[in-house]
């Protein structure tokens, strides 16, 4: 029988990692972007806003890695909906690395803009204002991505019990919520405290694979489909 120990931990791993440098990129990139005279704060940021593209992409490639890790869990239950949600992780890892490309290219604007002068800071501008739209527009694409590959994540755990069910559905209605988040930002409407409760969620589903990993019920049933009735005694021995 196997109990996918070592997964669940590197699973739990993956899940903090891409949450606390999500959060430390953002914080350290909205600092520095989120001010009206963003070009010139970029340039006088430099080092900050590469550390902190950096950081977004880390965060992409722990989002891409989850669902890869996992994948050999999620197939013995439903290999449809475990592909699924590789394809939507992907998306969202395509996200964050839109806004880190989009931060690199800020910079690079910046200098350009600093160095050049009055005479033409209106095309430097409307550049910049295209680059900081590009990330902007990434920000709710995130969720509304991250939502439907949440759902099938949680919906696959509740039926094989990988983990209590009630995390599960904590988890269900957390990605329900991200998704009306994300939905809405694209209207211009941000209500973080939609998002607040997968957060949450998955932080303490971090902490419960890291200490207990799947649940042994999942792991049996992961076993029992690998028996055949036709399988002689010879061969289980």
């Amino acid at each position: 029988m196997k109990t996918y120990r070592k997964t669940a931990i590197v699973v739990g791993v993956l899940f903090i990692a891409a949450t606390v440098l999500s959060l430390i990129s953002s914080s350290i990139l909205g600092s520095i972007i989120g001010t009206p005279n963003y070009l010139t704060n970029v340039s006088a940021n430099g080092n900050q806003t590469i550390l902190g593209a950096l950081l977004e992409l880390a965060a992409a490639i722990s989002v891409m890695l989850i669902p890869a890790v996992m994948f050999p869990v999620l197939k013995q239950q439903s290999e449809g909906m475990a592909l699924g949600y590789f394809g939507f992780r992907i998306l969202e890892a395509v996200t964050l690395i839109v806004g880190a490309i989009s931060s690199l290219l800020l910079l690079t604007l910046s200098q350009q803009y600093v160095n050049a002068g009055a005479p033409a800071v209106s095309s430097f501008q409307i550049s910049g204002a295209l680059l900081l739209g590009a990330r902007n527009w990434a920000f709710p694409l995130n969720p509304l991505v991250f939502g439907p590959g949440a759902l099938m994540l949680y919906s696959v755990m509740y039926q094989a019990n990988l983990i209590p069910r009630w995390l599960s559905v904590w988890g269900l209605i957390g990605a329900a919520m991200v998704f009306v988040f994300g939905l809405l930002g694209m209207f211009g409407n941000i209500l973080i405290f939609l998002a607040i409760p997968i957060a949450v969620q998955e932080m303490v589903m971090a902490v419960w694979l890291i200490v207990k990993g799947f649940q042994p019920s999942a792991s049996a049933a992961g076993s029992a489909k690998g028996f055949h009735p036709s399988t002689s005694a010879s061969e289980l021995a």
